[in-house]
């Protein structure tokens, strides 16, 4: 390994001209290890307080913690054959979620970005363990007490989590980034998947997964938890163009509650995504109790979680690298998307709706009725239904993120933005968990997933139209708030969302 010391270039005020990037477009960069550049067969790796880096380690917090409730919550009902733990905990886990999502923003900026990651991972890890807990003692007071800490943990470590992911990448490459963290997040739900599956292989009677799945997630998501902490700070990492994320100087709680307020009042366009934001999570309970937890036994129920989340990292790869096209201007790749993802959503959903005619809850909660098996005939067309329905997840998850990421570059109302799509997200989740704890019949539930998805594609249509941008200008981005400071490292030259530079 070798180390290449004229990539670097220390982080100067942003009002000190005279320091910039050299007519051959050297760097140079603070003499710490956190800058060096290393070499590793010839190929040049990214410096360690880098974008690419920084999201790596973000990706795999999220692999380990959230990847891990994903595939718990993937094998339908937390694992469980009775569903009323998984709903008792996740209602009261979106509620709190709900809360304090609107607010993550705030506190998330104040705390600082590994306090808020690693937070959140220990709620996952309390939230494992009820469940461990649960198979023995089925304590219920426990799982929904589980389930509350880990909304108010979740609700920073996504805060956290979308801050960087949306501001640290440069405005040409936000899709990509979007695209590579939901695939890393995404295969932690795989791996996940595959431990019930290789423990239940044989088992073709429905039941509940064994301790040693419990065991296996807990064990990973402290390990997510602890990881958290080797990120560096966002005043410290520099991008390759030399530029520096846009954070704030040392605020006070006023001036981050006045920030998160004024958003509505400089961004009120934000309102239209708002529906968008409701639909991200509403789908969820319907996917893994009231299609996979329902429907099949305990063993194909895994398998189908395993592809389920393969087919969301095939739809980020997909949607991310398409949003980020360098042929296409930025304003053209936010309409096609719009009309992409609403015809992939029609079409699926469609299709859903002829399979939800063959069953329905009494069905489902008949402890005679047999489950269906993937040995069983006929089982090709709801796998690949349920196949396509994790690949819309993935696609309008990063569409949304791709969106709001399109409209400023500001790390400060990015995390605001974010906090405001966790929390309404989370809203919708905790109504859809309760729905079902309280017997909704399953094609009305499908019906609102439907039309939701649908409805509010055309309401965030006038702010695709009309407020994402070629590329979104410093001036507009510094102008959030008298007191937000932009530390950007000098550059002679800002490039475009199209390739085009143009002098700062």
């Amino acid at each position: 390994m070798s180390t290449n010391e004229k990539d670097v270039v220390p982080a100067h005020d942003v009002n000190t001209p005279e320091h910039s990037l050299t007519d051959s477009n050297t760097l140079e960069l603070p003499n710490s290890w956190k800058y060096k550049s290393l070499s590793i067969g010839g190929m040049k790796l990214p410096w360690f307080a880098s974008p690419p880096i920084q999201l790596l380690i973000v990706s795999i917090v999220c692999f380990m913690c959230p990847g891990m409730f994903n595939a718990l919550n993937g094998m339908g009902g937390g694992g469980q054959l009775d569903p009323t733990a998984n709903n008792r905990a996740n209602t009261a886990l979106y509620s709190t979620f709900a809360v304090v999502g609107f607010f993550a923003g705030t506190f998330t900026n104040k705390l600082g970005i590994r306090t808020a990651l690693s937070f959140g991972g220990i709620g996952y890890s309390v939230y494992v363990a009820s469940y461990l807990s649960y198979n023995h003692t089925a304590n219920l007071g426990f799982t929904t007490f589980a389930g509350a800490l880990l909304g108010v943990c979740a609700g920073l470590l996504w805060c956290a989590q979308g801050a960087i992911m949306m501001s640290y990448p440069p405005e040409e490459s936000k899709g990509r980034y979007i695209s590579w963290f939901w695939m890393i997040f995404n295969l932690g739900a795989v791996i996940g998947g595959l431990i019930p599956l290789g423990q239940n292989i044989h088992t073709t009677t429905a039941g509940t997964v064994s301790d040693g799945t419990y065991v296996g997630f807990l064990i990973l998501t402290l390990i997510g938890a602890a990881l958290a902490w080797a990120l560096v700070d966002a005043k410290d990492v520099i991008r390759a163009d030399g530029s520096k994320v846009m954070i704030m100087k040392h605020p006070s709680w006023k001036s981050e509650l006045l920030g998160l307020w004024q958003t509505f009042f400089t961004d009120p366009y934000i309102i239209l995504l708002f529906p968008m934001f409701l639909a991200s999570n509403w789908f969820y309970n319907y996917h893994f109790t009231e299609i996979n937890g329902a429907y099949f036994n305990v063993r194909t129920r895994a398998l189908n979680s395993v592809l389920y989340y393969l087919m969301q990292i095939l739809g980020a790869y997909v949607f991310g690298f398409a949003l980020d096209f360098k042929g296409v201007r930025r304003t053209t790749r936010a309409k096609i998307a719009w009309g992409v993802l609403f015809s992939v959503i029609m079409i699926i959903w469609g299709c859903g709706f002829i399979f939800e005619r063959t069953y329905d809850r009494a069905w489902a909660e008949d402890k005679n009725s047999k489950k269906k098996d993937w040995a069983d005939a006929g089982y090709a067309g709801p796998l690949v239904l349920y196949m396509f329905y994790g690949f819309s997840d993935s696609a309008w998850q990063t569409c949304v993120y791709w969106y709001m990421g399109a409209l400023t570059n500001n790390g400060r109302k990015l995390a605001n933005f974010a906090g405001f799509y966790k929390g309404i997200q989370s809203a919708g989740g905790a109504i859809t968990w309760r729905l079902d704890d309280l017997k909704i019949p399953y094609v009305n539930m499908f019906a609102s997933n439907w039309g939701l998805l649908a409805g509010s594609l055309i309401v965030a249509l006038p702010v695709i139209l009309m407020k994402v941008e070629d590329t979104v200008s410093l001036e507009k981005d510094i102008a959030f708030t008298d007191e937000t400071v932009a530390e950007v490292a000098p550059k002679a030259h800002v490039v475009s969302a199209q390739g085009e530079t143009s002098k700062v």
